[in-house]
């Protein structure tokens, strides 16, 4: 899976340099939440669920790399590197309360909704991220590719 993921990003990285940055990650979180929100419900269908886990694994993966690369594009010089820790640390503290959370989700709801709870998280990522597009910062993301 590590491999899958770091090809995702880069895979992101390209799309994200040849037609914009907070387009490729908006589409990815959107992707990602929507497997989030799908995912519980092809529990009892193999074929379906080993499809959504392998496009919600690449998609959730590849908007982390583009935050990061739109932090050191659009942080000030001095504070790169501590931005780039505190966004590190925020998305490790998001997955460590979500992997806790889901096996209580699966006792209190079950399979299909235990994953629900999940999507909220890419849905106002893509509204921040929409909102990041509208300012005229963005300009400065992907070499001027929002």
């Amino acid at each position: 899976m590590i491999g899958a993921g770091a090809v995702s990003c880069v895979l992101a990285g390209l799309a994200a340099d040849r037609i914009g940055r907070t387009a490729v990650t908006m589409v990815a979180m959107v992707t990602s939440g929507a497997c989030a929100a799908s995912i519980g419900f092809a529990f009892h269908r193999p074929g379906w669920l080993v499809l959504v886990a392998l496009v919600w694994g690449f998609t959730i993966v590849a908007d982390s790399a583009q935050f990061s690369a739109a932090i050191t594009e659009l942080a000030p010089a001095a504070y790169v590197g501590t931005a780039l820790s505190l966004q590190t640390s925020v998305g490790f503290l998001i997955t460590l309360a979500s992997t806790w959370l889901v096996p209580r989700a699966i006792e209190a709801w079950g399979w299909p909704w235990a994953f629900a709870f999940l999507a909220p998280g890419p849905v106002l990522g893509t509204l921040a991220m929409a909102r990041l597009r509208r300012l005229p910062e963005s300009a400065r993301l992907a070499g001027g590719r929002r």
